[in-house]
C-alpha cells in the first residue's frame, strides 16, 4: 500500500484511500441456489451464514471478500428434503460444517463486477467467477451507516466436489449436474 501512495504522489494523481471493511449485513443480503430436478429447477438458500468485504469503494478492484456458510442451515422450504441435503449423500454436514469463498481478484468495469476467488465444499476447493453489477454505495462515510451492494452469480459442477448422488426414475436422471448461485449483498461500513 505505501509504494501505491507514493507512486500515486510522484505522478500527481489521487493517492488510494486505506481499505474499509464492511460486514456483510444477512438481514438485507441472500446467498440463492438453483438446481434442476426431472424438468424443473428447485431453489434453495442458507440462513447462517457471515462475510466480510474489503475495500475502498472507490476503487474495488485489489479489495477482498471472504464468506462462510454454515451447511446445516441449508433452506429449500421442505424439510424432508432439507435433512437429505445435509446427510452424507450431498452437503455432509457432519463432516463438512462450512462452505467458505475467500477471492482471489476484484475487477469492476463501470458497474459490471467480476470477482474471482476459491470455493472450498465438501473439502474441496475449485477457483470460480462471480459475475454481476455493483450496486454503489449509500449513506454518510461512516462506520455503521454507509453501505456497499452488489448482485453476482455463477454456476458450478456439484461433480466437482463430489456431490455425486442422483436417481435414475423412468429413464430419467433426478438432478442436474449444473447449480445456478446467485448472491444479492448489502454490507455496513465498520
Amino acid at each position: 500500500m505505501l509504494l501505491s501512495v507514493i507512486a500515486a504522489i510522484a505522478i500527481g494523481a489521487t493517492p488510494p484511500a486505506e481499505p474499509v471493511k464492511w460486514a456483510i449485513d444477512p438481514v438485507h443480503s441472500e446467498i440463492m441456489f438453483r438446481i434442476r430436478h426431472f424438468v424443473s429447477k428447485v431453489p434453495g438458500t442458507f440462513t447462517q451464514w457471515a462475510g466480510v468485504i474489503t475495500a475502498d469503494p472507490a476503487r474495488l478492484e485489489g479489495g477482498t471478500v471472504e464468506v462462510t456458510i454454515q451447511t446445516t442451515s441449508i433452506n429449500t422450504g421442505n424439510e424432508r428434503r432439507d435433512n437429505d441435503l445435509r446427510s452424507a449423500n450431498f452437503f455432509a454436514v457432519d463432516s463438512f460444517p462450512t462452505i467458505t469463498f475467500k477471492s482471489t481478484r476484484v475487477e469492476v468495469a463501470g458497474t459490471d463486477l467480476k470477482v474471482t476467488g476459491d470455493l472450498t465444499l465438501r473439502g474441496v476447493t475449485k477457483s470460480v467467477v462471480l459475475k454481476g453489477e455493483f450496486g454503489g454505495t449509500a449513506g454518510p462515510a461512516e462506520a455503521g451507516k454507509q453501505r456497499i451492494g452488489f448482485t453476482a452469480g455463477t454456476k458450478i459442477n456439484r461433480l466437482d466436489y463430489g456431490v455425486k448422488w442422483n436417481m435414475l426414475v423412468e429413464g430419467s436422471r433426478m438432478l442436474g449436474d449444473e447449480v445456478e448461485i446467485t448472491l444479492n449483498i448489502e454490507a455496513k461500513r465498520q
